[in-house]
This record gives structure tokens, C-alpha cells and sequence, in this order.
């Protein structure tokens, strides 16, 4: 099955706790993150989680499915799948201690089904764009926080 996978592995200079509050304040994206300016959810395995994404020339809303979900650590969501296979998505943050006062970010998104080639041609680029602009803004804003945390 083809399948097209964005994966950006970031080292923040802020403990795991701190980037955890980043993604986790889903209230705040709007202040600090460019491809995803509103998010709502409860985080719960089953419930939705609502976003504003900016994909396209004009924001989008989408709806996604919280899949999993591991306090401090990460949570992942999906779409509902097109029937016949036709395209599905997955997407999770990982966050894990990396040595005194820093952490790693793992950022994952893939798409798989008959129909990902032609989702990648259209949107490839900007699916990218996106995502690496708001790992860039994670890892600014928790090394921000704790800095401001520190003083």
C-alpha cells in the first residue's frame, strides 16, 4: 500500500513536561502555532479532536479521532478512513526525557491508500511546510517557557 510519511525528530532545550504543556494547551495554538491556529478536544481515546488547519489559501476545518493517548508522554489521532481504502491518516507526538532539562520531540504523520499518490501531488509540499512550522514553533515555545520559567 503507498503511503507517505512525514517524521521530524526535534531536540528541545526544555524538559519533557514543559513541551508536553505546549501541545497539550490546545486553547493556545493560536498564539503560537502557524498550521494549526484552533484545536479542541477532551484528548480521550474515541473523541474527536477539532482544528483550523492552514493548508490551503483559506484555513480549513478538520476532524480527526483521538486514538490514543499517554499523560506526559504523547497522544496520536486519525481521520475517519475513505472507504475501499482509498486514503487514511495517522498522526502522533512523542515527547521523552533527553538527559537534565531537555527533551525530544517526535512528530509522525503518515497517509497510506490507493488514493495517498494523488493527495501527496496536490499536497505534499504544503503538508510538510505545515508540519515542519509548527515543530519549529513547539520547540520555540517550550524552550521559551523555560526559559521564562527559569529567571
Amino acid at each position: 500500500m503507498a503511503t507517505f510519511v512525514y517524521e521530524e525528530n526535534l531536540h528541545i532545550d526544555a524538559p519533557a513536561a514543559i513541551v508536553w504543556e505546549v501541545i497539550t494547551d490546545l486553547p493556545r495554538y493560536g498564539e503560537w502555532n502557524p498550521f494549526v491556529s484552533r484545536c479542541q478536544s477532551t484528548l480521550q481515546p474515541g473523541d474527536p479532536i477539532d482544528m483550523t488547519v492552514h493548508l490551503m489559501a483559506r484555513p480549513q476545518q478538520q476532524r480527526e479521532w483521538i486514538t490514543d493517548y499517554d499523560d506526559g508522554h504523547g497522544f496520536a489521532y486519525r481521520m475517519k478512513p475513505v472507504p475501499l481504502g482509498a486514503l487514511s491518516s495517522a498522526r502522533w507526538h512523542d515527547i521523552r526525557p533527553d538527559g537534565e532539562g531537555r527533551s525530544r520531540y517526535q512528530s509522525h504523520f503518515e497517509l497510506r491508500g490507493w488514493m495517498m499518490p494523488v493527495v501527496r501531488g496536490l499536497l505534499g509540499a504544503r503538508l510538510r511546510a505545515g508540519f515542519a512550522g509548527m515543530n519549529a514553533a513547539v520547540k520555540q515555545r517550550a524552550e521559551a517557557l523555560w526559559a521564562q520559567r527559569q529567571r
